[in-house]
């Protein structure tokens, strides 16, 4: 059955799922689906992903959205190694405990805080000062967790793990985003985390060469930004005809 992935590489969560198919060895299509232009919203898409979002995946008949439910259904169902999703039931479970604790804090605080700081008018929104200040003590609460709680013990990654999983993925990815900030605010934010900052280098190190690819285009976001430059799909990326995608696979 082919994997097709649904993305644009902006997207916290959607580089997230890019990277563990490149890591785990997943033959994918990488089909791009432009925020910028709303194309997330045609009618096309909504039929794939009905809550118009990224990323979202279809496996043969199959149509999955939200990232970590897609992360879990691809670690589960293509044989890859055992430290990115643990068959052991217990590991699971706290590896879903931490996925739960990402979309109610870190990722609350770290997107709303980018989105109304450096990002929206990416989207067409303005830019929201007051909400910006608020998403920052969720973000830098989330970050003193992380620091004082899930990375606990000497071991490199979350959970005293000492390899990577799916949730070191998608909370550094989320992390990530900090790089469209001025450097003075992403060191304000980030400076007094230090096994924080270490984890993301390790983690960093242990998906290389796909980290650095995936996260490209958010490397070349700061400067696009501060010339109103539109974010348009980079040259890895392709963006098919949506209705012939649907007609293929029915």
């Amino acid at each position: 059955m082919e994997l097709k992935v649904y993305v644009h590489r902006l997207s916290q969560p959607a580089r997230a799922v890019l990277i563990f198919c490149k890591m785990a060895g997943i033959e994918f299509e990488e089909i791009f689906i432009d925020l910028t232009t709303k194309q997330q919203k045609t009618p096309e898409f909504l039929e794939i992903n009905p809550l118009g979002q990224v990323p979202a995946i279809t496996h043969g008949k199959t149509n999955l959205f939200e990232s970590h439910a897609i992360l879990i259904y691809l670690a589960s169902a293509f044989p890859v190694a055992d430290h990115w999703y643990p068959s052991n039931l217990l590991k699971r479970a706290k590896i879903q405990s931490v996925l739960d604790w990402h979309h109610s804090n870190l990722r609350r605080g770290a997107g709303t805080y980018v989105m109304n700081a450096a990002m929206g008018p990416v989207i067409g929104l303005p830019l929201n000062p007051q909400a910006a200040a608020k998403a920052e003590k969720l973000l830098c609460a989330s970050l003193s967790k992380i620091e004082s709680f899930w990375l606990n013990g000497t071991a490199p990654f979350l959970l005293g793990a000492n390899l990577p999983s799916i949730a070191d993925l998608s909370l550094v990815c989320e992390i990530m985003q900090l790089e469209v900030l001025e450097e003075e605010d992403r060191n304000r934010i980030l400076g007094p985390y230090r096994k924080v900052k270490q984890w993301i280098e390790d983690t960093k190190h242990a998906t290389m060469p796909h980290f650095d690819e995936v996260h490209k285009v958010l490397f070349n976001a700061k400067p696009r930004l501060q010339k109103n430059l539109p974010m348009g799909a980079t040259n890895t990326q392709t963006q098919p005809n949506l209705k012939l995608s649907l007609q293929s696979k029915m």
